[in-house]
C-alpha cells in the first residue's frame, strides 16, 4: 500500500481558504492524502466558509484555526500556500517539504462592498469552487511536479 502524501495548506489566518482546501482534500482524497491546514496567525473559523462548504456537502464545522507553529514537527511532503501573505511569510520546514504557491482571492475582502448577504456568500462560493477545482486533481498534480520544484 502506498503511503499517503502529507500536505499542509497555509494561509494568513487559517479561517477560510486553507480550511476550504483542507475540507475539499479530505472529502475528495482522504484515501491518498493526509491533510492539514494552518495559518501564519489564527483568526478563527469563518462561518461563511463553513456555510458554503456545507452547501457542497463538505462539513468543516469541526475544524479549528491553527497556527503553523503547532505543526512544524509534521514531516510534510508539500506545503501549499493559498495566499500571497503566507507565501511571503512561510516559515522554514525541515526535511523534505516542498513549498508551492497557489493563490486564491480572499472571500471576506471580495464580500466587503456587497449589499446583500447572498451576494457576499457568492464571493465565498466562487472561491470555494476554484479551490475545489484545484484540489480535484491534487494528487496527480503533486506527483507530476518536477522533483527540484520549490516555488
Amino acid at each position: 500500500m502506498k503511503e499517503k502524501l502529507k500536505v499542509l495548506f497555509l494561509c494568513t489566518g487559517n479561517s477560510c481558504r486553507s480550511q476550504m482546501a483542507e475540507g475539499w482534500t479530505r472529502h475528495l482524497h482522504g484515501d491518498a492524502v493526509e491533510v492539514w491546514s494552518a495559518g501564519i496567525e489564527t483568526h478563527g473559523l469563518n462561518p461563511s466558509a463553513v456555510a458554503v462548504m456545507k452547501e457542497s456537502g463538505v462539513d468543516i464545522s469541526g475544524h479549528r484555526s491553527k497556527n503553523v507553529m503547532e505543526l512544524l514537527d509534521v514531516p510534510f511532503d508539500f506545503v501549499i500556500t493559498v495566499c500571497g501573505d503566507a507565501d511571503e511569510r512561510c516559515p522554514f520546514f525541515p526535511g523534505k517539504a516542498r513549498i508551492i504557491h497557489r493563490g486564491f482571492d480572499d472571500p471576506p475582502k471580495l464580500a466587503l462592498d456587497k449589499e446583500t448577504e447572498e451576494k457576499k456568500l457568492d464571493c465565498y462560493r466562487r472561491v470555494r469552487d476554484e479551490i475545489g477545482e484545484f484540489v480535484e486533481d491534487l494528487p496527480r498534480f503533486l506527483e507530476n511536479l518536477p522533483k527540484e520544484k520549490r516555488s
